[in-house]
């Protein structure tokens, strides 16, 4: 008599098409997006591919492999789309639009990316940086420090943006009402203090409850570039 499988033994088919390193990554990005870094566990990625952990190993060392090279993906793409006749400073903010996009995107790739920043892809990204600051003319003894400048500076910007879009998303809300009401009601309370002792603050209250975080900032990026431009 054949013996009886039980509803809990039952496994999913196995893929019958050969893996490569390039799907896994997309895969584990795609749980990245979906649920940061906590989702994406080896299980889950067996799972969404419908294969084993020695085929996944076959390509992947660990989980920090896996999360290096989904960040390496990520930077990739930046620098692929970037355009590669731009004149310098056009391209230097292309560059840096295109990382800030990158990570509002992927958020959990920001974290990554300062965890390890001599991964291949990041030092490409560096090495683009450099190259258009050396064509603006920017003096080399300063070049060093306005690349970290800019790369820190998008970097920061965009995970204190992924941040607040986790804060959001942990309070129920993933239609950014509740950004807009949390700006709103900082503006009412600037706008209530003294404009005697903080007359800037006091006067921007009534930017602050309606400002786009992507074109504020391009401005603190045209205002670097400005900057080292006057440097050279």
């Amino acid at each position: 008599m054949a013996k009886a499988t039980g509803q809990g033994s039952a496994r999913a088919p196995r893929r019958t098409d050969s893996l490569s390193r390039e799907l896994i990554v997309r895969s584990a990005i795609e749980i990245l997006d979906g649920g940061g870094e906590k989702a994406l566990t080896l299980r889950a990625l067996t799972v969404r591919l419908s294969t084993g952990y020695g085929a996944i190993y076959h390509h992947v060392a660990d989980k920090g492999d896996l999360l290096a090279a989904a960040a390496d993906d990520v930077i990739t793409g930046v620098l692929s789309g970037a355009a590669a006749d731009a004149e310098p400073r056009a391209a230097l903010r292309g560059l840096a639009l295109g990382l800030f996009d990158a990570i509002d995107a992927h958020p959990w790739a920001g974290a990554e990316l300062s965890r390890q920043p001599w991964r291949p892809a990041l030092l490409d990204f560096y090495e683009s940086i450099g190259r258009l600051l050396d064509a603006l003319d920017v003096p080399e003894a300063v070049r060093f420090d306005a690349a970290g400048a800019l790369v820190n500076y998008v970097l920061g910007v965009a995970a204190q943006n992924a941040a607040n879009a986790r804060l959001r998303a942990d309070n129920g809300d993933g239609d950014g009402r509740d950004r807009e009401t949390f700006l709103k009601d900082t503006a009412a309370q600037w706008a209530r203090i003294d404009p005697g002792r903080y007359p800037f603050v006091h006067a921007a209250a009534t930017r602050l409850g309606e400002h786009d975080d992507r074109e504020q900032f391009l401005v603190g990026v045209d205002i670097f570039i400005a900057g080292v431009s006057a440097l050279g």
